[in-house]
């Protein structure tokens, strides 16, 4: 299968689309674009970044356009990203979130001053981003995000050693077929052999880290899933992936997971079939090392 080529929306792509959609069919969700958005405040109140590896964050972040994303299935509350870019990256420096969703990195890259990429194999996905960031505070100062579809096992316009910071909250093996309704060639949210999903993943890993700079920070949200009963630990193999690929584990963050839509689903047949709630995520924080050393083991272990 030939991966897809990165290709860049416009502002001119993103009112094109506006004329004959007002919305866009996300799994199974519909999702507004191209409303009047009533923007009350562009940071949040009373923030302090995280200092220790537990993270819960029950409310999510209104402030900016945030708020309009509550029903993107699977996007990550707006106060893990404004941490990892405040945390390991400075202003004018580029993020880049290679599964954008609803474009909640691009979001925060914007108002923390960071110039933003951001990708997604599906249409849809990009032109909710390219609706998100369409806000403005009188300031003149924002960096340029920019928005591309494409595929995160080909990042063929961007440099190798580019990449400031890296964070993303990649699909997980079928469990939100994100694009259920025009099955997208090359989804990662479709494919049901968890062997196949692993093997696509290394992929991605092998252009996020070809992309990174040396020394720099890919910050990546994964968790794990059920079958029969028994857990199946995916954040911890794809944890293992960028290991091999000779990123060095910096942190693991452990991040609760709050007001998730199947819960109450599964609350009674937890009990009757014996089995936890998954409510947590792992949220891993690679570093690339400085030189060519490469491979799980071949890494320096300064920090």
């Amino acid at each position: 299968m030939e991966l897809q080529a990165m290709h860049k929306i416009t502002q001119s792509d993103y009112y094109n689309f506006l004329e004959l959609n007002k919305e866009i069919i996300i799994e199974d969700q519909h999702i507004t674009i191209g409303g009047k958005y009533i923007i009350t405040q562009l940071q949040p109140d009373n923030f302090e970044l995280e200092i220790e590896n537990i993270w819960s964050f029950p409310e999510r972040g209104k402030w900016a356009t945030h708020y309009l994303n509550a029903k993107y299935r699977g996007n990550y509350a707006p106060q893990v990203p404004r941490n990892i870019i405040l945390r390991y990256s400075m202003e004018n420096d580029t993020i880049l979130d290679p599964f954008i969703g609803s474009g909640t990195t691009l979001i925060e890259s914007k108002l923390l001053k960071r110039h933003g990429i951001g990708i997604d194999i599906n249409k849809g996905s990009t032109m909710i981003t390219m609706d998100r960031l369409n806000f403005n505070s009188g300031e003149d100062s924002f960096p340029e995000q920019e928005v591309y579809t494409g595929d995160a096992r080909n990042l063929n316009k961007i440099p190798d050693d580019s990449i400031d910071l890296v964070v993303t909250h990649p699909p997980y093996a079928n469990i939100i077929a994100y694009s259920k309704n025009d099955k997208i060639e090359g989804d990662l949210s479709r494919i049901t052999d968890i062997n196949e999903y692993y093997k696509q993943m290394r992929t991605v890993a092998a252009e996020i880290f070809r992309v990174v700079k040396g020394g720099k920070y890919c910050a990546i949200l994964f968790g794990d899933s059920r079958k029969y009963k028994h857990q199946i630990p995916l954040s911890f193999r794809l944890m293992d992936i960028f290991l091999e690929q000779g990123f060095i584990l910096k942190e693991d963050v452990i991040k609760f997971q709050h007001n998730t839509k199947t819960r109450q689903y599964w609350k009674k047949a937890s009990v009757e079939k014996n089995f936890l709630l998954l409510a947590y995520e792992h949220l891993f924080i690679f570093r690339k090392p400085e030189g060519k050393a490469t491979g799980i083991y071949k890494y320096s272990m300064k920090a």
